[in-house]
């Protein structure tokens, strides 16, 4: 009994951890540059010594879909969206370098360049930081250029360029604010390569349709498990009232 037990047990856990996985993917379902989190069960037998006649149920995150979502036509000056493959590098939290997909730029009061989530967008040189302007326009290469405030509409000025990146998939890490970052812990190198688009934005990768039935089939699976620990305990029950007769 205590095997069919552990078996549910274990399961159910490990459901519930891919169900809050799923969920996190499908809140995620409109934020701007959002990428997917994979995950998938597998079993995996118990260690330790006696017969290996244990074996339990894992989920672990298998990394991130690395398709780009859908490109959306805003007209905004400060939206920008990668074509293709790429990333725009970020100063995250602790100082260091990180990548996002995410082109909701903003200037805030102090003339900083930042994402929509706060986190300072890098040049060339550092941290960005654009003067008053009345204008301004982003090329493909990512070179921001501005008409200053108080010069005529064809006065303009290039004010950095921002780092644009490309490395390959698997050299990156997700973090857990959603930041990326290159595993070994370095810089990644700029590539001239990666091409951006202004008055657009990229949208969520996540598959609103296939995260519900997911969620549904993960909820019908708990369930299940759920069911087996009730009969292992009605089982050994009724076995208990059996020898307690006999």
């Amino acid at each position: 009994m205590d095997r069919m037990l552990y078996v549910a047990m274990t399961g159910a856990k490990e459901t519930l951890q891919a169900q809050a996985v799923n969920n996190h993917n499908l809140a995620n379902a409109s934020t701007t540059g959002f990428r997917a989190e994979l995950s998938a069960f597998q079993s995996r037998a118990v260690d330790g010594s006696g017969y290996a006649s244990r074996v339990y149920a894992t989920n672990a995150s298998t990394g991130w879909n690395n398709q780009s979502g859908a490109l959306l036509s805003t007209g905004r000056d400060l939206d920008i969206a990668i074509n293709g493959d790429g990333w725009i590098a970020v100063q995250a939290p602790d100082g260091k370098e990180a990548y996002t997909r995410a082109g909701d730029l903003q200037i805030d009061s102090n003339g900083n360049l930042t994402t929509g989530t706060g986190h300072p967008v890098i040049g060339d040189g550092g941290p960005i930081n654009v003067p008053p302007y009345t204008s301004i326009f982003f090329a493909r290469d990512g070179s921001i250029s501005i008409v200053a405030q108080g010069q005529t509409p064809d006065t303009t000025a290039t004010v950095e360029r921002i780092k644009l990146v490309k490395p390959a998939d698997t050299d990156v890490v997700r973090g857990e604010d959603g930041l990326f970052r290159m595993k070994d812990g370095s810089d990644a190198p700029s590539d001239a390569t990666v091409a951006i688009g202004s008055g657009t934005l990229e949208s969520s990768n996540v598959n609103t349709a296939d995260a519900m039935v997911t969620m549904i089939e993960l909820a019908r699976h708990f369930e299940m498990q759920v069911k087996a620990i009730r009969t292992a305990e009605e089982n050994g029950a009724a076995a208990a009232q059996i020898m307690r007769v006999g």
